[in-house]
C-alpha cells in the first residue's frame, strides 16, 4: 500500500489567485466543496451524459437542491463524438436561455469528454464563468479533469479547438468508479500507468505488484491508485500550466495514440486504449535509443489492458498521415516523449521515418 492520506486535498498552485484543490470526498459532500471554493448557492448548470445520468442525475439534483442550489441539468449523448461544435452550441443555448450570469458555475459531471467540452463552454460563456470538475471516470480522475485543458475535436484531428481554462475545484469521489464499465476502467488505467512510467518508478513498481487487485477494483487499492496518479498530474501542472516545458512529458504515448484514434475513426478505440498502444510504440522507440530500458517489464503491465483486435486493414502509412495534423508539431517537426529509463522521460524530435515505422509496426503487431 502507498498509505497516503487521501483526505488531504491535492493543491494545484497557479499564479494570480487561480490555485485550486483536487478534493477527495463522498459525493454527498459536494456542497461543502463548492462553498470551500467560494461558490455560493444560486443557479448552476450541470452538464452530464446519458451513461452517467442513469447513475447520478437524480442524486446530484437532490444534493444540490438540499443545499439551496437551483440546478439545470443538461444531458448529452455519451461518446467521443459529443466533443463537437453541435453539442457545444447546445450548452450555449441552454445556458443563455436560462439567463445565467458571470457568477453561475458550470459543473461537469462525467468523464473526459464531458469535462473537456464543459470546460470549453465555461471558458467562453460570458467570457468566462466558474467551472467545476466532478470526474466520474478513472481517466478523468487521474488526468483529464486536472490541469485546465478544454476543447472539442475537429475533423482534422483531436482537441484542435480549445483553450486552457482552470476549474475552481476538482471534486473526486473514487466510489463513483464502481459503476464504470470494465472497458472504461482499463482505459483510465492506461493514463495512470503513463504517469508512473514518465516520473515515478516506485509508483510503477507498486502498480506492477498490485495489478491483479487494481484490475479487480479492490477498494483497498483504488483510492491510492487515483490519488498518486492525480498528485503527479497536479505537480506537473503547477510547474508548467501551459505546456511550454515539463508538462509535455504527459504526452508520452499520445503522439502515436492520437494518430491511431484518428486513423481508426474516433470511437473505435477508447482514448486510453489508443494511448496504451501509443505507449507500446513509444517504448519500442525509446529502447532503440536507450538499450538498457526495461521495455518488456513495462509492456507486461500494459498488456493487462485488454482491447479490441487491431483491424488488419489499418496500415502504417495511414497512421503516419494522421500524425501530420498533430497539434504538437512545430516547424513541420514531430516531437516524441521517450523514456531513458522507467520513471524518467524526455522529449526529442531526433527521430527518423524508419524509427516511427518500426515503432508502429511493433505496436500493431506487424512484421
Amino acid at each position: 500500500m502507498l498509505l497516503q492520506d487521501i483526505e488531504q486535498p491535492i493543491r494545484i498552485e497557479l499564479s494570480q489567485d487561480r490555485s485550486y484543490d483536487v478534493v477527495f470526498s463522498a459525493f454527498d459532500k459536494l456542497p461543502e466543496g463548492l462553498r470551500n471554493a467560494n461558490l455560493r448557492p444560486g443557479k448552476c448548470l450541470v452538464i452530464t451524459d446519458t451513461n452517467v445520468a442513469g447513475h447520478y442525475r437524480s442524486r446530484i439534483d437532490s444534493v444540490l437542491k438540499d443545499d439551496g442550489w437551483d440546478p439545470l441539468i443538461l444531458t448529452l449523448p455519451a461518446g467521443e463524438t459529443t466533443k463537437s461544435p453541435k453539442h457545444l452550441q447546445a450548452i450555449y443555448d441552454a445556458a443563455l436561455a436560462w439567463k445565467i450570469d458571470r457568477q453561475t458555475p458550470v459543473l461537469a459531471l462525467g468523464g473526459g469528454v464531458i469535462g473537456d467540452l464543459t470546460g470549453f463552454a465555461a471558458a467562453t460563456l460570458l467570457r468566462g464563468v466558474p467551472f467545476v470538475q466532478i470526474p466520474t471516470s478513472l481517466i478523468a480522475q487521474v488526468d483529464s479533469a486536472i490541469g485546465g485543458k478544454t476543447g472539442i475535436n475537429h475533423e482534422e484531428g483531436k482537441n484542435l479547438v480549445g483553450v486552457f481554462y482552470q476549474p475552481k475545484l476538482v471534486f473526486t469521489d473514487t466510489t463513483l468508479l464502481y459503476t464504470l464499465p470494465r472497458r472504461e476502467w482499463l482505459s483510465g488505467l492506461a493514463e495512470a500507468i503513463k504517469h508512473a512510467l514518465i516520473l515515478d518508478e516506485a509508483f510503477f513498481a507498486w502498480i506492477e505488484s498490485e495489478m491483479s487487485r487494481i484490475l479487480a477494483r479492490d477498494p483497498e487499492v483504488v483510492p491510492d491508485l487515483v490519488y498518486r496518479a492525480a498528485a503527479i498530474k497536479a505537480k506537473i501542472v503547477s510547474e508548467d500550466e501551459l505546456e511550454r516545458g515539463r508538462r509535455v512529458l504527459l504526452n508520452f504515448g499520445h503522439t502515436f495514440g492520437h494518430a491511431l484514434e484518428r486513423a481508426l475513426g474516433y470511437g473505435t478505440y477508447t482514448h486510453g486504449e489508443a494511448v496504451a498502444l501509443g505507449m507500446k510504440a513509444a517504448l519500442h522507440m525509446s529502447r532503440r535509443f536507450n538499450r538498457h530500458l526495461k521495455q518488456s517489464r513495462a509492456e507486461k503491465v500494459l498488456e493487462r489492458i485488454t482491447m479490441p483486435p487491431i483491424p488488419s486493414s489499418l496500415g502504417i502509412p495511414a497512421v503516419r498521415e494522421a500524425m501530420s495534423s498533430d497539434k504538437k508539431r512545430e516547424s513541420d517537426r514531430l516531437y516524441f516523449v521517450l523514456l531513458s529509463k522507467l520513471g524518467d522521460a524526455y522529449v526529442t524530435d531526433d527521430v527518423t521515418p524508419s524509427d516511427i515505422d518500426a515503432a508502429l509496426a511493433h505496436a500493431l503487431g506487424r512484421p
